[in-house]
């Protein structure tokens, strides 16, 4: 076997280049799936041991307000475990020099000890000491955003009341590892706090003593979780309970599962599409490469080297360059985690996250790209070995020599001998030529899949921000108020227009499926909250029946006509029905939709409003956050400009990051696809261009006729790569829709101009690199080959 490893050495030598182009197409594909892989297991990692450590509960329930008492019958229900009851209420806060409006979340943790459920991580100070009604613990974000300390004070409306609080703690807790406000999609830390106060210091302030309006619960092993949520549903309904939930409903928890399915995804839905590519290339690579050694082949099968033997030594060609492809996945694909352990520590509040690379994800991706290899080698290395050596020794059979049927369409003039050189080469090997065609036009369909990505991203961020969401500030009231505030409102300082909404918590239900959502109340043509077709148009609310966004239709597996069950969550209670009456298209989040006044209606109320939308002069911003700072029965402001710098911050530094490594690694396999063609047509061309030389070609007539193929093969290509970037963004638009957001299916000139550039650019630089080669052919040696 001596003589055939010192083969295979040289030929890794002397097909470096080649090598080291398919080792990186085979590395992005180990690179995206190390990547997904380490961000999956260091995310449910940490999301794991910190719910374990910290007692997370599993079912969620809020009340109006309900007494103490009743924690002893909710105890008794079969299958709940434990029971945690606790005051939760909105809270406007202020800090000296920060002008904007400041959300927050308050919440009761038992009088100067750690609650049952839900235990709070100190990362500074301690507990609130028992007795004090002014100490608090405030979350780690908010203040590592305003870099407050224990012993600062805090300014705060509560319930309407003014008062002074003094921080004892910073912490974390599992409630809100992802601390978003609840009517936002992305944290703001400095525009939103958690706070966590002594029991009887909460109650008292926000008028709950002996009560509460939040309970948290564990369950027992082998508990049915839906008979333990309708007997929680059953006993709670009097005290105006609004439906238990699951960790899934749970805000912060839900974030975070999101964010797994979207790692799974990429590990599943990327790594399978570039090592497709690398299994498809390594094909026709090895299949050429071996054609090109046709007669050391069949010397090496004449001195005696078995089928067996010989197929090892090309495998283990085939298995060096993967293995140099894993080898740099791998140490790309932990890099590029290491990287982002800093962006998802920002986002998630977690007390260690820490990004390692799983053993079983090394083994996992060198299994998945010697797979690749093995699919995309075995035929070839196959076809070579079974031919009888003498068959092999014998060279080709010349070609056939005839006007191809382009040639026979066109007046020959067009084409000049050059081109005619070119299109009979191509047309004598069609499948060759396929291949090639194929090849590029992968990395082409790749380069469009990450320019969609980019384009797609900023459609969304625009829809939601330009078009639907058009107001400047959301106002959420205290409890429902009459209609009338909104008189009070439009004359504020700075107040341009005003539109007021009401909300109410539902659970939909069609057929076998329910979803937990609220309905949301406006007016009939909304012009600060618009609701959009799927052309972007604006709708108007429907005069009967609900309109519900397409994504929630689709859940709820409802179509236009059909009747849903309405199940009220508020007041009375009702149980209704509505006709689903009108769809809507919008990127972020599920939403139901139908006038104000149908809501009363349905609620048998007055003219009750949630809150105000405002349209706002920028310069009177100030002016107007001061008077609303009076105003009690304000629980909440929410600036739109803020959430939007959020999200698109949010995506820039997450799905953008991502896309633009895609587009960089995809122009790689881009240039490694193409230079592989490249090398590959010179290589089985070699004693062809040097008798054009010898029979007076000049170099640049030559070099023309070889770059002349490349471009002609990349032109062809491109018309197909567009086609196969449209399938890979449709494939990847279906793969990522959540109800969180839908990347909208947007295919601008912009990614068919990036897919085209990019394998335009490849092709001119390994144009360069051919002609360089060209120039050191040694015309002597190759035409020394045996006729």
């Amino acid at each position: 076997m001596l003589t055939l490893d010192r083969k295979l050495v040289r030929d890794l030598w002397r097909l470096k280049g080649q090598g080291l182009a398919i080792a990186v197409v085979i590395a992005s594909g180990v690179m995206t799936l190390i990547l997904a892989v380490t961000t999956l297991e260091a995310l449910s990692g940490s999301r794991d041991r910190f719910y374990a450590s910290h007692h997370f509960a599993e079912v969620f329930a809020d009340v109006k307000r309900a007494p103490l008492g009743v924690i002893d019958q909710l105890q008794a229900i079969e299958g709940v475990n434990l029971v945690e009851p606790q005051v939760r209420a909105a809270v406007r806060l202020a800090l000296p020099g920060y002008a904007d409006p400041i959300r927050g979340m308050m919440l009761s943790i038992p009088d100067g000890r750690q609650p049952t459920l839900n235990r709070l991580h100190l990362v500074a100070g301690g507990l609130p000491e028992p007795g004090r009604d002014d100490q608090v613990v405030v979350s780690d974000a908010f203040a590592e955003a305003h870099d407050l300390a224990p012993g600062d004070a805090l300014e705060a409306i509560i319930d309407g009341r003014y008062t002074t609080l003094r921080l004892a703690g910073v912490a974390l807790s599992p409630e809100f590892l992802y601390q978003a406000a609840p009517t936002d999609l992305m944290p703001d830390y400095r525009r939103y706090a958690v706070i966590w106060m002594n029991e009887r210091a909460l109650a008292s302030a926000y008028g709950m003593r002996g009560a509460f309006n939040h309970l948290s619960l564990t369950l027992q092993a082998g508990a049915d979780e839906k008979r333990v949520i309708d007997a929680l549903d059953l006993a709670l309904a009097r005290y105006g309970g609004t439906g238990a939930t699951t960790r899934h409903d749970q805000q912060s928890h839900r974030f975070i599962e999101e964010e797994l399915n979207q790692q799974r995804i990429q590990a599943t839905v990327l790594p399978t599409i570039f090592l497709a590519v690398s299994a498809f290339l390594l094909n026709v690579v090895m299949g050429r490469i071996i054609q090109t050694q046709r007669e050391p082949l069949a010397v090496l099968k004449a001195f005696g080297y078995t089928d067996g033997e010989l197929a090892r030594h090309y495998g283990l060609m085939a298995g060096a360059i993967v293995l140099s492809g894993w080898a740099l996945g791998v140490a790309l694909g932990a890099w590029a985690a290491g990287g982002l352990a800093g962006l998802y520590r920002e986002y998630f509040r977690f007390p260690a996250l820490v990004f390692r690379v799983p053993a079983w994800a090394l083994a996992l991706s060198l299994a998945v790209a010697l797979l690749a290899a093995l699919v995309g080698t075995w035929h070839a290395v196959w076809q070579a070995v079974r031919r009888p050596p003498a068959e092999a020794m014998r060279p080709p059979a010349p070609a056939r020599f005839r006007r191809s049927w382009l040639e026979r369409l066109l007046p020959g003039a067009l084409f000049g001998h050059e081109g005619r050189i070119i299109l009979r080469h191509l047309s004598r090997h069609p499948a060759k030529a396929g291949f090639s065609v194929a090849g590029i036009a992968l990395s082409a369909g790749l380069l469009m899949m990450g320019a969609y990505q980019l384009d797609a991203v900023d459609a969304m961020i625009d829809q939601q921000y330009r078009q639907v969401l058009r107001m400047d500030v959301e106002l959420t009231f205290t409890e429902a108020t009459p209609a009338r505030a909104a008189g009070e409102l439009r004359h504020q300082p700075g107040v341009l227009a005003v539109e007021t909404w009401r909300r109410v918590p539902v659970t939909l239900v069609h057929g076998h499926r329910h979803y937990r959502t609220s309905l949301l109340g406006m007016e009939p043509e909304p012009a600060l909250r618009q609701v959009l077709d799927g052309a972007g148009r604006p709708q108007r609310l429907p005069e009967e029946g609900v309109m519900l966004t397409r994504h929630l239709a689709d859940e709820l597996g409802a179509r236009l006509g059909d009747t849903l069950e309405v199940a009220i969550m508020e007041g009375q209670r009702r149980r209704v029905t509505l006709p689903l009456t009108a769809l809507v298209d919008e990127p972020l989040g599920v939403g139901a939709y139908l006038t104000r006044e149908r809501l009363n209606a349905l609620m048998r109320e007055g003219t009750a409003i949630s809150g105000a939308w405002l349209l706002v002069d920028p310069d009177r911003t100030e002016a107007l956050n001061a008077a609303l700072w009076e105003m009690p029965g304000v629980a909440s402001i929410g600036l739109l400009r803020e959430a939007e710098r959020g999200i698109r911050d949010y995506m820039d530094e997450t799905i953008l990051v991502f896309a633009l490594v895609f587009v960089a690694i995809a122009s790689s396999i881009s240039f490694g696809v193409v230079y592989n063609n490249a090398r590959i047509a010179f290589a089985e061309r070699a004693r062809e261009l040097a008798t054009l030389q010898v029979l007076g070609y000049t170099r640049a007539e030559v070099a023309r006729i070889l770059l002349g193929e490349i471009a002609l093969l990349t032109l062809a290509a491109i018309p197909l790569g567009w086609a196969i970037g449209i399938g890979f963004a449709r494939l990847l638009n279906q793969a990522f829709s959540s109800d969180l957001f839908r990347i909208p299916l947007v295919l601008t000139p912009q990614a068919f101009g990036i897919a085209a550039g990019g394998v335009l650019a490849a092709s001119l630089l390994v144009g360069l690199l051919v002609v360089r080669r060209l120039g050191r052919l040694d015309k002597i040696r190759v035409l020394k080959a045996v006729e």
